[in-house]
Parts: C-alpha cells; sequence; structure tokens
C-alpha cells in the first residue's frame, strides 16, 4: 500500500497568507523526503481558511524543490475556467515536472466561488462533464481543431487564424502518453460519480470527512462502472484519504489530535462541519440515511473521522479499517495546519517510517495466510 498526502489546506483566518503557503510547502518537501508517493493540493478563490487559488500555480513551485513525489491537483475545479485553459496549463505543468503530475479535477464545490464567477444558477457538474470531454479531445486530436461535441456547451476552433507552418494554432500535449492520470475526490456515501469514473478510467480519492463504514460503497460503484465499460476494477487505483496524528505516546496524540481547544484537527472539523452543515451536507458525517442533523456534532465528527495514537494503536486503527473496506491502493495522510511544527512534522515521519511498514507487513502477512497450501509433492 502506497502513502500518499493531501492538503485542502485549511488554515485560522488570523495567519499570514504568506506563512501559510511557506508552511504548505515545507509539508510536501518533507513529504518527498519522507518517500510520499504524492501529494495533492487544493483550490478555492475565495475561502480565506482554504487559501490556496490555483492548484497548479501553487505546486510549480515546488518542481525544483522535490525529486521523487508526484504533485497532483487536488483539484483543479474544472466549472471555473474555459477547458482550453485547463487543457493548455495541465499540459505545460505535466512538461514542468517531467511527468510527476496527477491531474485531479472536479466542479469546484464551494458556492461562493460560483457566485464570484457567475456561475452560481448553472448545472457545474454538467460544466465539470463538459471540460473534461474538450480537455481529452483536445490532448487527443491535431491540429486544426473544429472540437463540436453533441450537446457541450465548449465549442474549440482554430481554423480561421491558424498557420502551421509558423507553429501557430497547436495545442500542447502532455508529457505523459496517452495523458496523466485522472483523479476526483469522491464525499458522498454510495456516489453515482464512482461509476463514471469507472467507466471513464478516472481514479478515486475517497474523502478525509467520509466515515470509514461507507468507503466500500464507493469501490463497488466505481467496480461497477469499470465492468460496465468492459474492465476489470484494480485496487492500485482507490486512494483512501484519512485524518491521522501519530505521536510518540498515546497522551500526546490524544490531546494534539483530538482533545485541545487548540487542536488543528478539532479546528479542521469544527470548519468542515460547519461548512457541511450550511451547503445542507450533513449526509457525509451521518452513521445511516435517517441519522439527525442534531446528532452530527463536533465531537461526533472528530470521534469517527479522526485516528490518533501512538504508532502501534494507528497501526491498528488502519488496519480495522480495511477490514471493513477491503484492500485498496493508497492511504492518503491528511495535512493539517502546523499549530505544532514538531508534533506535524513528527506525525508525518512516524507515519512514513513506522506506520505504513507495519501496516504493510500485516497486510503482506494476513495475504500469505490466505494463500493455499501448497500441494504434496
Amino acid at each position: 500500500m502506497r502513502l500518499g498526502y493531501f492538503t485542502m489546506p485549511v488554515h485560522p483566518m488570523h495567519r499570514s497568507w504568506a506563512e501559510t503557503l511557506r508552511e504548505d510547502r515545507a509539508a510536501i518537501i518533507l513529504a518527498d523526503k519522507l518517500g510520499f508517493y504524492d501529494a495533492f493540493v487544493g483550490e478555492h478563490l475565495t475561502d480565506r481558511c482554504e487559501n490556496v487559488t490555483n492548484s497548479m500555480t501553487f505546486l510549480a513551485t515546488l518542481i525544483p524543490e522535490t525529486t521523487r513525489i508526484k504533485l497532483g491537483s487536488g483539484t483543479a475545479n474544472l466549472a471555473q475556467k474555459h477547458p482550453v485553459l485547463i487543457a493548455s496549463q495541465a499540459a505545460m505543468f505535466d512538461h514542468l515536472a517531467e511527468g510527476r503530475f496527477v491531474f485531479g479535477v472536479s466542479p469546484g464545490a464551494l458556492t461562493s466561488d460560483a457566485e464570484a464567477l457567475g456561475i452560481l444558477e448553472e448545472d457545474r457538474n454538467k460544466m465539470f462533464a463538459d471540460a473534461i470531454d474538450v480537455i481529452l479531445a483536445i490532448w487527443e486530436g491535431e491540429p486544426p481543431y473544429n472540437i463540436d461535441l453533441p450537446g457541450n456547451r465548449y465549442k474549440v476552433a482554430i481554423e480561421k487564424t491558424a498557420a502551421l507552418h509558423l507553429g501557430v494554432g497547436y495545442m500542447g500535449k502532455p508529457f505523459q502518453k496517452p495523458r496523466p492520470e485522472i483523479v476526483g475526490t469522491v464525499v458522498a456515501p454510495f456516489s453515482p460519480g464512482c461509476v463514471l469514473m469507472g467507466r471513464r478510467d478516472f481514479h478515486p480519492i475517497s474523502a478525509n470527512f467520509l466515515l470509514p463504514q461507507h468507503l466500500k460503497s464507493h469501490w463497488q460503484n466505481y467496480s461497477k462502472g469499470k465492468l460496465e465499460a468492459g474492465g476489470k476494477a484494480d485496487v492500485a487505483d482507490w486512494r483512501v484519504a484519512r485524518t491521522i496524528f501519530v505521536a510518540d505516546d498515546d497522551k500526546t496524540a490524544l490531546r494534539y489530535g483530538r482533545e485541545d481547544a487548540n487542536s488543528p484537527y478539532r479546528f479542521y472539523f469544527e470548519q468542515m462541519r460547519a461548512k457541511m452543515e450550511r451547503g445542507k451536507r450533513l449526509y457525509v458525517f451521518k452513521s445511516y440515511k435517517e441519522q439527525p442533523d442534531e446528532e452530527i456534532t463536533d465531537d461526533f465528527v472528530m470521534e469517527h473521522c479522526v485516528f490518533h495514537g501512538s504508532v502501534n494503536k494507528v497501526v491498528d486503527q488502519i488496519l480495522a479499517m480495511r477490514e471493513q473496506t477491503g484492500d485498496f491502493g493508497e492511504l492518503v495522510y491528511a495535512g493539517m495546519d502546523w499549530v505544532d511544527p514538531a508534533l506535524a512534522k513528527r506525525s508525518m515521519q512516524l507515519m512514513a517510517e513506522q506506520v505504513m511498514p507495519r501496516v504493510n507487513a500485516a497486510i503482506g502477512s494476513s495475504a500469505a495466510r490466505k494463500q493455499p497450501a501448497p500441494a504434496a509433492s
């Protein structure tokens, strides 16, 4: 099982923007040194706490500062830009990173972003679907372009003004062939979006604020989509994000990971619960569909969505979750604000150097026990 990293990020409003951007960069540089496989960064235009406004711009600053880690837009919000812009920018990023790029996509969930852009009343899911179709058509096509897909709002043509002998009228293709890996974050239990991902060979990241008992529904729907497209789902393509704090002792882990009023984990989930309530999306935290909203308190969410403890305790929590979900290819560690930088860095170090090796050893032992015994000679 691989280890990945994801940050939205979420910072208290009083902190300096320049300071939090430096901190978020430092976390990914550390993740690279510790051997994390990939790192995803979200983007929002109108949120003071979630303050990376363009994930690819942010990640471009990390290309020369890292050596191995794949850099993922987490996500590029396709309803917010014309697909020609995103196709050309993502292709250039892939070349800058020489293939260390994962293309994470979504419509963009923040309604204040949509209002600011004048698309609040638009069907942003349809805009997203139209945009990804055009992006793929650009990457797969050759000039002169005349992309006019049935029912698609975006018409892309370079015919009248092309001068191909001068290089005018070309749109760049990605470094990776035929394209970068495309992933999408999945939030809702039983999300039909996973079926669509399976049909198109896009790969799901199950969000870190979904209760573990619902994660398996994502795999089931993704597998259904793959089957409908004539393929077979590969667990290596499924990423599961979790909110995890590892400390050298359980007492520190409980304090910083949950109980302290200044805990970045508490701040994160107070933010997320309030935003989900405001958007009438508290269902993402519910144990069952009819669970009353008033039961979804901050403490309820923390209890169900945060793994915290010393190394062995966190290993046990991850393995217990895997018993519920079945196998998956990557555990994605959710990055928080660095209230205490030493504890934040130590958690990432313990996660990479102790937790994941023990998890993988346990998985390997379990798989070996399930193999049939060799036939007697």
